[in-house]
């Protein structure tokens, strides 16, 4: 991202020309499509950036429609950037249209777990951003911003003007980026220990720093499954990590070690019966349910002692 902007923008206009837009937000994509026809403002060209894109995964006909118009138009200086922490639905006629008129780039992202491979990842972001960090700076930002590699080139753009081209140090990282991603991670071991109001607690202090409800709820829907797939194969006698860790979508067979430890005692009927409460949840905050209500709604039954370990 970073290195698009600095190939795409000029730097005396960068502030007119690039648009950043949450495509699960209200008409975020559709203002992405028309905010990309418009010639940039200025030097350089445009770019317009829709972070959790919809076109590849859930895209209804008059989104479709806007897309299969827009394409043909837009100015070889403007510049549509499409980012989505899901794999493209290969199915879907936006997911063709799209792989025959851009370019499309994987980028494999660490595990949430993977607390070196985020350290990795800072690493080369920064790299490619031609910044420098101390190493206990890169840690932190690490730790604040996970597997987010979007959240990551925008945390990494607002310290670069924080430090005002200089080594970023621990205390801008501290200053400037908010709650840890790793907070996502204790509500889900809050919820697997059944500790429901720590569970509302901590989500909360995420929502007040405004980390987008659908993206606590991904982050938890992936931890349950994934303690869900273990326990179920465990106790079904499965001993074989690969095996496991195949079936449970693991890259690292060590993990399941760390997973079976965690689930030791949970039944899986609680597991099975956590991660429908999650999906409830995504489709409450689909509908529009307000978060903070939707995450109590869903997550309070939980402790009313008919899913014990």
């Amino acid at each position: 991202m970073t290195a698009l902007v600095q190939k795409v923008l000029d730097p005396a206009w960068g502030s007119f020309n690039l648009q950043r837009l949450d495509g699960q937000q209200g008409d975020g994509a559709t203002l992405a499509l028309t905010t990309v026809r418009m010639a940039p403002f200025g030097g350089g060209g445009r770019l317009v950036h829709v972070a959790n894109s919809p076109f590849c995964e859930r895209c209804p006909p008059e989104l479709l429609a806007a897309l299969t118009t827009t394409l043909p138009h837009i100015p070889p200086n403007c510049h549509l950037l499409l980012t989505s922490v899901n794999k493209p639905d290969g199915r879907l006629k936006s997911t063709k249209l799209l792989q025959k008129a851009a370019t499309v780039k994987p980028f494999p992202r660490p595990a949430v777990w993977d607390s070196r491979g985020q350290r990795q990842m800072v690493q080369r972001a920064t790299k490619a951003a031609g910044v420098t960090m101390e190493p206990a700076a890169e840690a932190a930002l690490a730790e604040a911003v996970g597997s987010d590699s979007g959240r990551l080139a925008g945390e990494l753009e607002k310290l670069d003007l924080y430090s005002d081209g200089k080594r970023i140090t621990t205390a801008a990282v501290a200053a400037l980026v908010g709650t840890t991603s790793q907070t996502s991670l204790q509500v889900g071991e809050a919820l697997l220990h059944n500790h429901v109001p720590t569970a509302l607690h901590l989500l909360d202090e995420l929502l007040r720093t405004n980390e987008p409800a659908l993206r606590i709820q991904a982050s938890l829907v992936s931890q349950v499954r994934g303690w869900l797939w273990v326990a179920l194969m465990t106790a079904a006698g499965e001993k074989d990590a690969q095996t496991i860790a195949k079936a449970a979508g693991l890259g690292n067979p060590k993990r399941v070690y760390v997973l079976q430890r965690q689930v030791q005692g949970c039944r899986p009927q609680r597991l099975q019966q956590l991660l429908t409460a999650l999906l409830e949840l995504e489709w409450a905050l689909k509908q529009g349910t307000p978060p903070r209500q939707a995450f109590r709604e869903h997550l309070l039954p939980l402790a009313q002692g008919r899913q014990g370990r």
